[in-house]
């Protein structure tokens, strides 16, 4: 299967075409802003470089969150416009998830894994996954940086782009070397795994928070 996959539900914007097993082409960049601006071309360059067309692929992937609303907003809006203009299907991706597989398993290895993604707020995006299987051990939840610490036990990694927040908390535990944000890459080898098992996400934003909007006031 040929998989396009993108991602913008952090700090960063990337996009891969992967073709069981082989990432064929793949871009990211670390931007806290302009994602709209920067992810369509990189769409365009990994499929020229991967000199496939549209309709070669047979799969598109995309990060569903959590993450930031403006980033998620702009990814899931780029990959529900290609699937309905090419008629592929679309699979979901969670954030937490694609960030921790991202390590390889030999850091992984016999710890438990804490995904933690920063919200901007005085909460964290925090979820915790087996190491060796990458089963995750609870859901996705947005706590104070103190409950997310109190959620692990003996050998942990701590990888995400909030991890610096958690690890503090946690003396004993290893910072990932990995940046803290998805690779398209990864998030288009999972999507593949969970279509075929039937388990991807619906390409719907997931929120654990109300957007931080101020209506205006009627008078």
């Amino acid at each position: 299967m040929i998989v396009l996959a993108l991602d913008t539900s952090t700090s960063a914007c990337s996009a891969a075409v992967w073709r069981d097993g082989i990432v064929l082409a793949r871009r990211l960049e670390a931007m806290a802003r302009g994602q709209s601006e920067a992810l369509m071309p990189m769409v365009r360059a990994v499929l020229t470089e991967a000199g496939m067309a549209m309709g070669d692929l047979g799969l598109l992937a995309v990060t569903v969150g959590p993450g930031a609303f403006t980033g998620l907003r702009i990814g899931l809006a780029a990959a529900r416009g290609l699937s309905l203009a090419s008629g592929l299907p679309l699979a979901g991706v969670s954030t937490p998830e694609a960030v921790v597989a991202a390590v390889p398993q030999a850091g992984r290895r016999g710890r438990t894994v804490l995904a933690v993604i920063e919200s901007k707020r005085e909460e964290v995006w925090v979820q915790a996954f087996a190491g060796d299987t990458l089963a995750p051990l609870a859901p996705v939840a947005a706590l104070l940086p103190e409950r997310a610490a109190a959620l692990v036990a003996g050998p942990v990694l701590v990888v995400g782009d909030a991890a610096a927040r958690v690890l503090a908390l946690l003396p004993d535990a290893v910072a990932a070397s990995q940046p803290g944000w998805p690779d398209a890459a990864v998030v288009a080898a999972l999507a593949a795994e969970h279509w075929a098992a039937g388990t991807a996400l619906p390409p719907d934003p997931l929120y654990l928070r109300p957007a931080d909007v101020t209506l205006p006031q009627c008078r």
